[in-house]
């Protein structure tokens, strides 16, 4: 099983960070966590360079893909070589987008008819390209979920476990990162937003 993020240059390292740690919570043969990124290296907003350990080509072959935010994504969507190179499709992968990673599932035509969720900067792009945003953290659609704010980043990968591994497996995860003394609180609060769409999901089944 294998979960990429897509990282680009000028990458929020929250939003891309968060998600690996509670995504390699889970511990099993096959399971593989990959920071995927167009170029050998990338350099975050903050100046923090990390190498890739996935290729473009190898996350659009993933079973799941996380598309990352950052502060280019607008250059990002406007490079047509570069998106072109993202071949994502919902009906053989599950797909997340962080913040402004909402952007490219808009641009990439993966949101038509479908609301999602972003960041405060990032939503009037969001709106242009013809997406209603939700004020939520997180909102899922089939296997295409989208997540608001740096720190709703565990919901999306809280999300993929859930769908990929079961709700305990994600519960586990998610209480492995909580703050010591608001465990129980935080997984219940994490699991209530995307309980109602894993639901809607197994009533689909």
């Amino acid at each position: 099983m294998h979960i990429a993020i897509l990282t680009f240059e000028g990458f929020n390292e929250l939003d891309s960070l968060i998600a690996l740690g509670v995504l390699n919570r889970i511990k099993k043969p096959g399971w593989r966590v990959s920071i995927a990124s167009p170029a050998a290296r990338v350099r975050s907003m903050n100046g923090v360079v990390l190498e890739a350990q996935a290729s473009l080509r190898e996350a659009s072959a993933a079973d799941a893909v996380i598309v990352g935010s950052g502060m280019l994504t607008r250059e990002i969507v406007a490079d047509t070589e570069l998106m072109a190179q993202l071949q994502l499709d919902p009906a053989k992968q599950l797909l997340g987008a962080q913040c402004s990673g909402t952007l490219v599932l808009a641009r990439l035509g993966l949101l038509d008819g479908v609301p999602a969720c972003t960041d405060l900067t990032t939503k009037p792009w969001v709106e242009e390209a013809g997406v209603d945003v939700l004020n939520q953290p997180f909102f899922a659609r089939g296997n295409v979920a989208t997540a608001g704010g740096c720190l709703a980043s565990p919901y999306l990968a809280a999300w993929i476990i859930a769908r990929l591994e079961g709700t305990e497996a994600a519960e586990s995860a998610l209480h492995y990162v909580a703050p010591v003394g608001e465990k129980e609180d935080y997984v219940a609060r994490a699991m209530r937003n995307i309980m109602p769409y894993l639901n809607e999901k197994l009533a689909a089944a």
